[in-house]
């Protein structure tokens, strides 16, 4: 079984996490508890300085490269988006370089965003696996360190979100979270050790990006050809390992959601709450309300984990269904 971290090695990580932004809210919204028949916690990690909650573990990560390896020259790292906001404002805080790979196609205003925290954009590949492949090359070839999308410095740093709601909310029955390449499930099972709640975890991926799914079920890393989805915080191919390790033996279940499912969750988030919420962001409502005769009566928490979308794509989103 894999080694999580402790409380103690947690709280240092948010001590970190603290330094540049404060703690986000969470708050028990009563028309979302109306929608859905039962109490719901929403943790607003669209509130971040990057509107993601990637941002905490970009900062862990980048404080322990300067303090043990500062001869690097610079970071290298692709990204749909909220992993690179996060790496680019790190590593400007840390003074490193940082050199960001997104897929072609990638969110005009993401890749405006990771520029103008000061990362060097290049565009390479037509997804994030294939971005990957090409950022791993660029590492290979300019001396760079690779940093991945997950990581347990990553984790540690996001897992500070979790320690903010399970200590708002510590009677919560479940919590759904929505999964890319797992740091953020993965820091919710570790608070939620940490601290010694029995809040059960569910993890949520697009009906169209299924690899964590069919992964969980089988017992085993299963890839998929293509990431059909809107949601770009979850269109990822393949899993990683070392996360699927730690869903497989801490989570209740894997959940998918369809896109329209996701684009509904959005909607009602902005009519029950007035809150921004990107495709991933809105993947733990879609969840929910799939479930919501399972939960019906029950404390439940939804991480609302971006804000990040283009206007266009918005502006259709929120315009269109009932």
């Amino acid at each position: 079984m894999v080694a999580l971290p402790s409380l103690a090695e947690l709280e240092a990580a948010a001590r970190i996490v603290y330094a540049a932004l404060p703690p986000t809210p969470q708050y028990a919204w009563p028309l979302l508890a109306r929608r859905t028949g039962c109490t719901v916690w929403v943790k607003h990690e669209n509130h971040t300085p990057i509107g993601a909650f990637k941002v905490r573990g970009g900062l862990v990560y980048m404080d322990r490269l300067k303090r043990e390896r500062p001869q690097v020259k610079g970071v290298v790292s692709a990204t749909r988006g909220n992993h690179g906001q996060s790496i680019a404002f790190a590593a400007g805080r840390a003074g490193v370089h940082a050199t960001i790979v997104v897929p072609h196609g990638n969110s005009v205003e993401k890749n405006a965003a990771m520029r103008a925290f000061g990362a060097e954009l290049l565009e390479r590949g037509h997804d994030f696996d294939a971005a990957k492949e090409a950022a791993m090359a660029l590492a290979a070839e300019r001396g760079l360190e690779m940093v991945p999308s997950f990581d347990m410095d990553l984790v540690m740093g996001v897992a500070s979100y979790s320690l903010e709601l399970l200590r708002a909310a510590p009677d919560l029955d479940t919590v759904y979270v929505p999964i890319g390449l797992g740091s953020g499930i993965c820091g919710m099972i570790a608070a939620r050790n940490a601290l010694g709640l029995k809040t059960r975890i569910v993890g949520v991926v697009a009906t169209g990006a299924p690899a964590y799914a069919l992964s969980f079920a089988a017992g085993k890393p299963v890839a998929t050809n293509a990431a059909e989805t809107f949601a770009d915080g979850v269109a990822v191919r393949g899993p990683d390992a070392l996360a699927l390790d730690i869903i497989r033996a801490n989570a209740e279940r894997i959940v998918q959601v369809s896109d329209s499912a996701i684009m509904a969750a959005m909607r009602f988030y902005y009519e029950d709450t007035h809150q921004l919420a990107e495709g991933a962001g809105a993947c733990a409502l879609a969840a929910l309300l799939q479930e919501r005769d399972l939960m019906r009566g029950k404390a439940v928490g939804l991480i609302l984990s971006g804000g990040n979308i283009d206007r266009p794509l918005y502006a259709q989103i929120i315009g269109s269904g009932a």
